[in-house]
């Protein structure tokens, strides 16, 4: 008989943390996972699939007008946001009840209270103590608000998605992909968008020629507005529940809702990591090995918290090899490499590999192929909209390195194209491999002149 209440101790019950819990339990370990809010996380709950059906959501509005190039009589189209809001939270309690379902139905403990570790083997989670062989971190990240005076009257991506009001003018701060998607999803909706954020360029760390393209194609939308080198100094409610928004650049702003995308930071808060050896990061994240070990023997951690890649996926791999090294007596062998991704901006950025910049620094010398386009879609429709791809080769080995593509579906499309770049596809593959058409995605595979060479 085990000397301990569990093998394993979850704590977060968001992607990693259920993925860790199901497969362990699968193996024969006896867990438990503890959640204090909401059942699949960040993803589920407040991020990934709230976000998408929002951008589902804020597209329609651009299809009825796109519509009469067709031949199709649109009439007055009315946005309804309790709508849009209460159907996407009815969808989010139903996935709750999945996780929820999954975790029972594998023979996990579930815990629903704020878990805080004792020491290296003791948890408790609402007074009551539990003992466990090994405790997994798995909290997740957090909205990061810098502080200023007003920063009070801000919101984040938290409570974006449950707003009474549908604002009619509102402020997005922020240069990441959760700032870029909300500033689109919010004009799309029909709200006057604008987008400050305190650098050059937004999307810092993809590709130059991406973030330019992107910078164009949304600078062309009638209700956003964008703006750089640019920050928030105070804000002031007014007596009407309005924002007064005082910027660096000496502007004042008079805004529904401010919302801001600063950032997501390790959700470590109040998590009883003073009572361990757990050691953090400068940024505050929780320093793993290559097995998810911490600097304390019997806690691992994994996801977000640990600050390698905040993406759900990432979390799901971490999780199920933490799971199998454990109990299945498999090594852990995460590869980060190529790790494909998506940006619902509208339009979507979808990318793989390396950028341009950092493919120079790895490898001296590049092809660079690029295409823009107007989409077939675009022809009846009239919408100026264009698409933008890009390959990135590496002129010793042929192989390409990178792929970027802005535009429809991009997503979808660099998704396939990522298990071809895992494989080591050379340029030589894409030109060899016959596309479908007529569709955009094929012409990855028919663009033969490099629009130049780099380095060398």
């Amino acid at each position: 008989m085990s000397e301990f209440d569990f093998d394993l101790f979850v704590i977060g019950a968001g992607s990693g943390g259920v993925r860790a819990s199901r497969i362990a339990a699968g193996l024969g370990a006896r867990v438990a996972v503890a959640e204090d809010r909401y059942m699949g996380g960040t993803c589920v709950n407040v991020g990934c699939v709230p976000k998408k059906l929002f951008v589902y959501g804020s597209h329609f509005a651009e299809d009825f007008e796109d519509a009469r190039g067709y031949g199709w009589t649109v009439g007055n189209a009315e946005f309804d946001w309790r709508t849009l809001r209460d159907n996407k939270t009815r969808e989010i309690e139903r996935l709750n009840g999945i996780y929820r379902n999954m975790l029972k139905g594998a023979g996990v403990n579930l815990l629903e209270g704020r878990a805080r570790i004792v020491d290296n083997h003791r948890v408790a989670v609402d007074g009551q103590q539990y003992t466990a062989e090994r405790i997994l971190i798995a909290t997740g990240g957090w909205p990061f608000v810098p502080d200023f005076p007003g920063n009070q009257h801000v919101i984040s991506s938290n409570e974006i998605f449950y707003l009474d009001q549908f604002p009619k003018d509102v402020l997005v701060v922020g240069g990441g992909y959760i700032a870029v998607e909300f500033a689109g999803i919010l004009s799309g909706l029909g709200a006057n968008t604008r987008l400050i954020y305190r650098g050059e360029l937004f999307l810092r760390g993809f590709d130059q020629e991406v973030r330019d393209v992107l910078k164009e194609e949304m600078g062309e939308r009638d209700n956003l507005e964008l703006c750089f080198n640019t920050n928030v100094v105070a804000i002031e409610q007014q007596t009407d529940g309005r924002l007064q928004v005082e910027l660096t650049s000496g502007e004042s702003l008079l805004v529904d809702q401010v919302l801001y995308a600063t950032g997501r930071v390790p959700h470590t808060h109040d998590l009883g990591l003073e009572t361990v050896d757990v050691e953090l990061t400068a940024k505050g994240a929780i320093k793993v090995d290559n097995n998810f070990q911490t600097s304390e023997p019997s806690i691992y951690a994994v996801g977000d918290v640990i600050d390698r890649m905040q993406l759900t996926p990432v979390a799901l791999a971490e999780g199920m090899a933490l799971a199998r090294h454990l109990y299945g007596g498999q090594t852990i062998a995460m590869d980060y490499d190529n790790i494909a991704t998506a940006v619902f901006s509208q339009p979507n950025i979808g990318t793989v590999g390396l950028s341009e910049e950092q493919a120079l620094e790895r490898y001296g010398k590049l092809r660079i192929y690029t295409s823009r386009f107007r989409h077939m879609k675009h022809t009846l429709s009239g919408r100026q909209e264009k698409t933008f791809m890009k390959l990135v080769v590496d002129d010793a080995s042929d192989r390409v390195v990178g792929c970027h593509m802005v535009g429809s579906d991009a997503g979808e499309i660099i998704q396939g194209i990522a298990i071809a770049i895992k494989a080591g596809a050379t340029k030589a593959t894409f030109d060899g491999t016959i596309g479908i058409h007529p569709t955009a995605a094929e012409e990855f595979v028919t663009m033969r002149e490099a629009a130049r060479t780099v380095g060398g």
